[in-house]
Formats: C-alpha cells, structure tokens, sequence
C-alpha cells in the first residue's frame, strides 16, 4: 500500500496495528451495513479489552455479537441492547460496562468527533438519568445537556462501492452510521463489495471522500437477515 492507493490483500494488513484496550467505531444499524469479514477476523485476532461504539452489537451469532460472545468487549457505547441476550446478560450481571446513549445524541457524537467539535449540547436526556455527572446548562429558558464528541483508534466500514483511492459510495439503508465514522478514526478501514478505478465513480455520488479512508478491502458478504417475518399462506 503506498500514496494514494488504499487496497489491501488480507485482513492481517486491514487490521494491522488493532491491539487490546483499544477504541473502535463500527457501522452497522442492526445487521445492515456491517463490516461482517473485519468482525469474524477481530474474533480470530483475539484482541480484547476493546471498548466498542455502534448503535447495537449484533444479534448472538453474528455480528458484534460474536466479540462478546467471546468476552473481548469491556465497554459498549450504544443506543440499543435490542436482539443480543448475550449482550443483555452480561450489562445486568456488570460484567460489560455499557454506556446506553439516545440515538441521535450518539450519531451527533460520532459527527463532532469527525468535525473536530469536542463537545456540544443538547435537550435530549435532560432530567434523565442520560444527564447524571454532565454540565447541564439553561439557554433562552431551555435546558440542555453538554455531550463530548467522540474518535476512535479504529473506525471499522462497510461500503457498497469504493475505487482504490478510498471514495466511497454507501447503497441505501446500509449507509446508517457508516458515513459519519468513517470520519471519526484514526485509522478507518473499509470493508466494501466492489472496488473500481479512480473516476469510475460520480463525483456527485460519492458519499465518504478518500482523504477519510486508511485502507480498503474486498469482503463477502452474507446479508443476514435478523427479523424475517411471513404472511400466512
């Protein structure tokens, strides 16, 4: 990997540098748009003590789930305990310090950390228990709660399309909260489905300019679905 060129050959050189008590980022909203292939390989890696952002973990056995499962989280930041039993389990025996922040206030964190904002306020969680330890401040005869932004030792994406100089496009529902981490890293690694040459893509549909994006590697993908529901015949 050299200059402008972002492509990687095998996981070993996306994840290159991922050591314990580290700070990452993962996109995802559920199942959708996650990093699947960086995930499985951190499960290999061993790496624990990690302190992980994303709006869920997962479900059991896929996903965020995964790293729990084999106890290499110490700290959630999330919006969501949702689908995950394992991640239920082990918030209420404290085993795994979790960090429950309301959605948008996790999404504004993420894009001020990117932004280089270190703290902002807002109304959500004011008189809640979101608020306990935080400045709290009136303005105009409103209350608001200071939030500090967030950044990550690694922000681990999951794009749709990206040429070799790291631009990438996300597809649809995928994008959540990819976009805004892939700012917010200080080494952002991005799991895509295709990877094309410099100006293949349309400048007007690149979402994530290559100047965010450290490395860049070709993934499969098994787009589990986590809640299938039918009609009756």
């Amino acid at each position: 990997m050299a200059g402008l060129y972002k492509v990687v050959d095998s996981y070993d050189q996306a994840l290159a540098g991922l050591n314990d008590n580290m700070t990452i980022m993962v996109g995802g909203f559920g199942l959708c748009g996650i990093p699947e292939g960086l995930i499985n390989h951190m499960v290999k890696l061993g790496t624990k003590g990690l302190t992980a952002i994303s709006n869920n973990a997962g479900v059991d056995d896929f996903g965020l789930g995964l790293l729990l499962q084999n106890k290499q989280i110490s700290t959630m930041i999330a919006s969501y305990v949702g689908e995950n039993a394992t991640f239920e389990r082990q918030m209420l025996s404290g085993e795994l310090n979790v960090i429950l922040t309301p959605q948008g206030t996790l999404a504004e964190k993420i894009r001020a950390g990117g932004a280089g904002i270190p703290a902002f306020f807002t109304a959500t969680g004011y008189g809640t228990p979101v608020a306990d330890g935080k400045e709290t401040r009136e303005i105009k005869g409103r209350h608001f709660v200071l939030e500090e932004s967030l950044t990550a030792d690694f922000a681990l994406i999951r794009a749709w399309k990206a040429d070799t100089m790291g631009n990438l496009v996300f597809r649809k529902t995928a994008a959540n909260f990819n976009p805004m981490m892939a700012t917010a890293g200080k080494i952002t690694v991005v799991e895509v489905e295709e990877i094309v040459e410099p100006g293949e893509l349309d400048p007007d549909h690149i979402h994530t300019p290559g100047i965010y994006v450290d490395r860049i590697i070709k993934g499969s993908f098994e787009k589990r679905i986590e809640q299938r529901t039918v009609k009756k015949a």
